[in-house]
């Protein structure tokens, strides 16, 4: 096995506009994402070619360090793609690619991600073990984000209605956990 292809979506009922906040707070990713534990490093404010780092720890399997560097970042037309990678040196990586889009009052969310295994380790043995860890773990993480958008927000602030509370400012009302 040389790559893992896979794709994913969700209908949300909140802005399409605060879910893509939502995905783009790399703070917030514990809060959703069930195979991040913590984020080690982030940056000040997400922008192309920036970095960050997240320790991983999907169930049932040890932990490790995942580095993503932002290849696009369109807050027009709420499209989000980066690159991650081990961050034993290992060269696989994985594209992922984020699109929220409007559908029936709320957002559509599409995620796709292209593993790319480059080592025989991986190509043999964590590749097999990894694509049927992502077709769990995505679904999981999408109805989790879906749930944590929707959910109200301090003093009643509700970020599925961009009426009330100020959605952009999602990242700096919320502390993540171990952030």
């Amino acid at each position: 096995m040389d790559e893992i292809h896979g794709r994913a979506s969700l209908r949300v009922d909140a802005a399409p506009r605060a879910v893509f906040e939502l995905i783009t707070d790399v703070g917030r990713l514990p809060e959703w994402n069930t195979a991040i534990e913590t984020v080690l490093e982030r940056p000040p404010e997400l922008a192309e070619g920036v970095e960050w780092t997240v320790k991983m720890h999907p169930p049932h399997t040890p932990s490790w360090t995942s580095i993503s560097r932002v290849e696009e970042l369109d807050r027009h037309h709420h499209r989000f793609a980066y690159e991650s990678r081990n961050g034993d040196g290992n060269p696989s990586y994985t594209k992922w690619a984020w699109q929220v889009t409007g559908a029936g009052g709320g957002a559509g969310v599409t995620v796709t991600w292209d593993v790319y295994l480059k080592t025989a380790d991986r190509r043999y043995f964590g590749g097999p073990l990894r694509k049927r860890q992502l077709a769990r773990e995505v679904p999981k993480s999408l109805t989790a984000m879906a749930n944590t958008v929707t959910a109200p927000g301090p003093k009643g602030t509700n970020w599925t209605d961009e009426g009330r509370g100020d959605p952009s400012r999602m990242g700096r009302d919320h502390a993540a956990p171990g952030a």
